[in-house]
């Protein structure tokens, strides 16, 4: 099974998120990596890993005692599926600024643990002036954020618990802090 988990980006989408983000230009639109100046090593491109379906998580926060963090493994790519994604119009306003979030206990505990990639079906690990340094924090510890995943939900339904391989391809551009990228799922 391939998955594509890759946000297609409309021209009326492109438009609506550059007019309600600031950052949402080239590197930072769609599905992207966050590697804040940092150079994503080519080992990443294919990473074990696990998807968190937390479609029926109500709150804004989302914090450890939801998951269960002994199934991840350092280098592994962690993917966390909300469903904000299908419900939410990527590029509104609302899209940006009121997306879950992880808790910072929960940041911590994935960067302890050598993951290589957090993916996320929302705009940010973090909201708002946290958004930029918690990016920069996990790039420094060698952990990679990619934002606007979608179809993570068909992908919880098809693996269930299971484990899955990511192939991640972002471009080989330079000098920005993110880069677009395709991701597929491949169970």
């Amino acid at each position: 099974m391939l998955l594509d988990l890759t946000l297609r980006v409309t021209p009326e989408m492109t438009a609506d998120a550059q007019a309600n983000e600031r950052i949402a230009r080239v590197g930072h639109l769609g599905t992207h990596f966050d590697v804040m100046d940092k150079e994503f090593p080519l080992e990443y491109t294919e990473r074990p890993g696990i998807v968190f379906d937390l479609r029926g998580f109500a709150g804004e926060e989302i914090d450890l005692l939801q998951l269960d963090l002994d199934r991840v493994k350092a280098g592994d790519f962690v993917a966390f599926c909300t469903g904000y994604i299908e419900r939410v119009p990527y590029g509104s306003r609302a899209y940006f600024s009121g997306h879950p979030q992880l808790s910072e206990r929960l940041i911590d505990q994935l960067l302890a643990r050598r993951v290589a990639i957090i993916g996320v079906d929302f705009a940010g690990l973090r909201r708002g002036a946290q958004h930029t340094p918690t990016d920069r924090r996990c790039a420094e510890r060698g952990t990679f954020v990619v934002e606007n995943l979608c179809n993570l939900g068909s992908l919880a339904r098809a693996i269930g618990p299971e484990r899955c391989t990511f192939c991640t391809y972002p471009m080989n551009w330079a000098g920005l802090s993110g880069l677009p990228c395709r991701v597929v799922a491949r169970g």
